[in-house]
């Protein structure tokens, strides 16, 4: 009997400790539009990560983006050079390529990924600037 009346607070401090223990938080990857897009990249805040291949990039990127071809045989050591703790935004031509990377940051433990929605493409449809490498 006495071994069971100390088996029950045993049971509930173990369970208070367990779940005390911090719980990280998962990243989550959020489809971003044009204008909200223009709004992080105001606040300075946010990395830009050109996913597409470097002659796509040389026909024109979005103004402060950093080009990791997600298609390189080194994708996954290139985008380590990225800073997990800050926030990032990926693009590609219309979607396809960045919805990919940003399931691969999210595994690899970034914390903040935001992906534009339509790319470049709706970029441009919406009459945002674009530089070029000549």
């Amino acid at each position: 009997m006495k071994a069971k009346s100390l088996l029950l607070p045993i049971c509930i401090s173990s369970l208070v400790l367990f779940n005390c223990k911090q719980v990280e938080k998962e990243a989550i990857v959020e489809l971003i539009t044009v204008e909200e897009m223009d709004s992080l990249l105001a606040m300075g805040k946010v990395q830009l990560v050109d996913v597409r291949t470097p002659e796509e990039y040389a026909k024109g990127y979005i103004e402060g983006a950093v080009n990791i071809d997600f298609r390189d045989e080194n994708f996954e050591d290139l985008i380590t050079k990225i800073d997990k703790t800050k926030p990032v935004i990926v693009y590609c031509a219309r979607g396809g390529r960045s919805s990919r990377c940003a399931s691969y940051m999210k595994k690899a433990g970034f914390t903040k990924i935001y992906d534009l929605d339509g790319g470049i493409t709706e970029w441009k449809f919406k009459k945002k600037e674009t530089g070029k490498i000549e």
